[in-house]
């Protein structure tokens, strides 16, 4: 018999955000902390944080999952009040989240410049041990996880308007009918993302859902409108991160900084050619000796009568074969002092090529080849190393017009790329689930469904709670971007559901057991395929290094 699920009050809310509130207070000490051990001279040098890296990754860390909870807590308080399992999934979620904090900062109060009381205080006090004891016990994610089985609740509203569930429909169905019957093949074989998924995808408008209308994209012209991307992310992920999710990326990247930097003609030469699908794109940033420090690039674009000769490498410059367009950043003053001034980002023509190597000869002399890098997962696309000898690039490709602007403009399109990444790690995650799901209500094991037994049914309740509040920020972000802000949060977002997607993905194939392990299994292909998601699009270490914990403790 289904056992009921804890029942919810305003008070439980107000508690939890109360302890949200407390926890907050205490990461601003230790960013005040680190700010002072940082000063020179009376002035904040981020360079001294190297010296504290540890506590920096922890502070990061610690405030991807509080914003993660005031996301699940705001949506948990829009919800009906009679559906208990959202209400328990919310509350739970924030118990563990600010539970798992309280254990961290208590491990580590001295070094963290916090006192050790009153974290006591905080755990001590009898609103806030009463609301985690019912919150984090057994019997409050055992009767979640029985309700969800019952129910098959595969995921919880989104609470988003109706014309953006219809656009989330559509891409559901594209998905299911077009993307995952091949999915298998596209990863087991290695094979290129079949022209019959891009010819459909950009007819559905794929490509342009993160480009205003008036380019023949999905965006309003009067205002942003991220969350219709965020959803065909999702949708698309869902079938396969490799030969569908991935598909927004690169277009999502070049958009926002043609936007942000673009003159009006190349807007509006190059934006309705990669909305139409006209032209694909791929994303040239990352160097041998670089990585993720963009302002260390050093692919040399000398000037020449005209335009800008190309020389040197690249690396994981994913659809780069079968791209026609090359969104390259390149060191336009050859003094490396300038660093991060010195860059400007080109656009780079080139023909579309199969498979995983190629070589393109120009007229003038000048070359690119580039060759695929054998991965664990993340199939369909391949990313390669490129290698540029004396390519020409015209003049009218250098975005802007404007040398030493590239770092600006590859800042503006990371962020949209970012958020996009958490949107790819919501729909991989809801793959995993649905799978996971499915797997216990048929899998007989001592001669009882798995679902019948208490931990499997918490493990699919924690699964839920992790997968609904990676959506839920990821949306929260997408309207902060929208009216102008969020930057930092879409760091925040990408930090918090790119770790939520390698837990989930990894649960969901222990439930499956040997056959989670088994290639047949399509659990396999989403754990290898999440383990790449908090690498790409900024690492997890930088992220969190220098982006989050530098921007923390400059603003405390």
């Amino acid at each position: 018999m289904t056992s009921k699920p804890l029942a919810h009050s305003d008070a439980d809310y107000t508690t939890a955000s109360r302890l949200l509130g407390e926890l907050r207070g205490q990461l601003a000490l230790v960013a005040r902390r680190l700010r002072r051990t940082c000063e020179k001279n009376g002035e904040f040098n981020p360079g001294e944080l190297d010296h504290h890296q540890l506590t920096c990754h922890e502070l990061a860390l610690a405030a991807a999952d509080l914003a993660a909870v005031a996301a699940m807590l705001d949506y948990g308080g829009h919800c009906a009040d009679d559906d208990e399992v959202i209400h328990g999934i919310a509350l739970g979620f924030a118990a563990e989240c600010c539970h798992t904090l309280l254990g961290r900062l208590r491990l580590r109060t001295r070094e963290l410049g916090i006192g050790a009381g009153g974290i006591k205080l905080l755990t001590d006090k009898p609103q806030f041990r009463a609301f985690l004891d019912a919150r984090l016990s057994s019997a409050h994610w055992d009767s979640l996880g029985e309700r969800i089985c019952e129910q098959r609740r595969e995921r919880l509203p989104a609470l988003l308007a109706e014309e953006i569930e219809i656009v989330r429909d559509s891409f559901r169905r594209f998905a299911e009918e077009a993307v995952l019957p091949e999915a298998e093949a596209i990863h087991r074989q290695n094979l290129d993302i079949p022209e019959r998924i891009i010819k459909a995808a950009a007819e559905l408008g794929c490509f342009g859902a993160c480009i205003p209308e008036r380019f023949g994209g999905m965006q309003p012209d009067d205002k942003p409108d991220s969350l219709a991307m965020i959803v065909v992310t999702e949708e698309l992920s869902r079938g396969s991160l490799g030969a569908a999710g991935s598909l927004v990326t690169r277009p999502e990247i070049a958009a926002r900084a043609l936007l942000a930097g673009g003159t009006e003609a190349q807007q509006r030469h190059w934006l309705p050619k990669l909305a139409s699908g006209e032209k694909l794109c791929a994303i040239s940033i990352t160097e041998p000796d670089a990585g993720s420090d963009v302002a260390a690039v050093s692919l040399a674009a000398r000037k020449v009568e005209n335009g800008w000769r190309l020389n040197g490498a690249k690396t994981w410059c994913t659809f780069a074969g079968r791209s026609e367009l090359l969104v390259v950043l390149a060191r336009t003053n050859p003094d490396a002092a300038s660093g991060h001034r010195g860059l400007s980002l080109l656009l780079v023509d080139k023909p579309a090529f199969p498979g995983h190597e190629f070589r393109h000869d120009q007229e003038g002399g000048g070359s690119l080849a580039g060759k695929a890098i054998a991965t664990l997962g993340y199939r369909g696309m391949h990313s390669f190393d490129l290698f540029f000898t004396d390519y020409f690039v015209p003049n009218a490709n250098l975005v802007g017009e404007t040398p030493g602007k590239g770092f600006y403009q590859t800042m503006a399109g990371f962020a949209g790329g970012r958020i996009q990444t958490a949107a790819r790690a919501s729909g991989v995650m809801q793959a995993a689930f649905e799978q996971a799901l499915a797997w216990a209500g048929e899998r007989k094991v001592f001669g009882r469904n798995l679902a019948d037994f208490q931990l499997s049914r918490v493990k699919l309740a924690r699964m839920l709670a992790r997968l609904t509040a990676a959506r839920q920020f990821s949306y929260a972000v997408a309207r902060q971007l929208d009216a102008g802000g969020g930057r930092m949060e879409a760091s925040l977002v990408k930090l918090f559901s790119c770790r939520a997607a390698e837990w989930l993905t990894r649960e969901a194939m222990q439930l499956h057991g040997g056959l989670g392990y088994a290639e047949e299994s399509m659990v396999s292909r989403l754990w290898v395929d999440a383990r790449v998601l908090s690498i790409f699009e900024g690492s997890e270490e930088t992220l969190a290094l220098k982006v989050i914990a530098r921007q923390l403790v400059a603003e405390a």
